[in-house]
C-alpha cells in the first residue's frame, strides 16, 4: 500500500508540476505579448492621431484662405466706402477745392443817380449774385464762393438790410465770386451779350474779372443736419 500511495502521490506531483509550468508559460507569454500588443495599439492611436492632425491642418488652411478673402472683401469695400464718402463731402462742399477758375469783384456803381432814377439801380442787390452764381453753375462752375461762403445746396443768398446775407453770414461791397472750372468758359458766359453782367455794368456797377490758374475755395462750414426731412424708407417707395 505504502507503495502503490508512493505511486500515486508521483504520479499526482508530475500532474502538478505540469499544471503548473503550463500557468508559468502561459503568464511568461502573456507577458511577452503586453508590450507588442500595446506598442500596436499606441501605434494604430498614434496613426489615427495624426490622421486628425492632417485633417485640421486642412481644414486650418482652408478657413485662413477664407479669413484672407473676407479682409480682401473687407479692406475693398472700407476703400469704396471711404472713396465714397470723399466724393459726397466733395460735392455736398464740405471738401476744401483748388483748381484754375476766374475771381470776378463787384462793387456798387460810383455814379450819381440822376433825377428821377431809382438809386437802388446803382447798387448790387442780391438776385444780381445769385444770377452771377447761376451763369457761372450753368458753364460749369465745379464750386463757388461769394465773400468766401461756399456756395453749396443749403445756401441763402438774400437781402439782409442794407447787406447781403450768404450762408447766414452777412457780407458787404466788394463782392468777390470765386469759381473753379475752365477759365475760358466761365469768363465767356459772364461776358455773354445781354448777360447779368452787362446789364449791371449798364448802371455803372463796377465789375473786375481775372483769369486764375490757381483758386482755393474754402469748405461750406454752415449746418448740415436735417430736422424734419429724413430719407424714404424702401416699403414706403415700392
Amino acid at each position: 500500500m505504502k507503495r502503490s500511495a508512493q505511486i500515486g502521490v508521483t504520479i499526482i506531483c508530475v500532474i502538478l508540476g505540469v499544471i503548473l509550468t503550463a500557468q508559468l508559460r502561459t503568464q511568461a507569454g502573456i507577458r511577452n505579448d503586453l508590450p507588442t500588443k500595446r506598442l500596436e495599439e499606441m501605434a494604430s492611436l498614434l496613426k489615427q492621431a495624426e490622421s486628425e492632425r492632417d485633417a485640421l491642418r486642412v481644414q486650418v488652411n482652408k478657413l485662413t484662405a477664407q479669413l484672407d478673402d473676407v479682409m480682401t472683401q473687407k479692406t475693398s469695400s472700407t476703400t469704396s466706402l471711404q472713396e465714397e464718402l470723399v466724393r459726397t463731402r466733395l460735392f455736398a462742399g464740405l471738401t476744401p477745392l483748388e483748381g484754375p477758375g476766374i475771381k470776378v469783384t463787384l462793387n456798387d456803381s460810383t455814379r450819381a443817380a440822376q433825377p428821377g432814377q431809382d438809386p437802388n439801380l446803382f447798387l448790387i442787390h442780391d438776385e444780381d449774385l445769385l444770377k452771377v452764381v447761376y451763369e457761372l453753375r450753368a458753364a460749369g462752375a465745379e464750386a463757388i464762393t461769394v465773400n468766401d461762403q461756399r456756395v453749396v445746396a443749403f445756401t441763402e443768398i438774400r437781402c439782409a438790410g442794407p447787406t447781403i446775407s450768404v450762408n447766414n453770414t452777412r457780407i458787404a461791397p466788394p463782392y468777390i465770386v470765386q469759381a473753379i472750372g475752365d477759365p475760358d468758359a466761365l469768363e465767356n458766359a459772364l461776358k455773354m451779350r445781354g448777360g447779368i453782367l452787362e446789364t449791371v455794368q449798364f448802371w455803372g456797377i463796377q465789375v473786375q474779372i481775372e483769369k486764375e490758374e490757381r483758386i482755393i475755395l474754402p469748405p461750406y462750414v454752415g449746418a448740415t443736419s436735417f430736422r424734419f426731412a429724413h430719407p424714404v424708407e424702401k416699403e414706403a417707395q415700392n
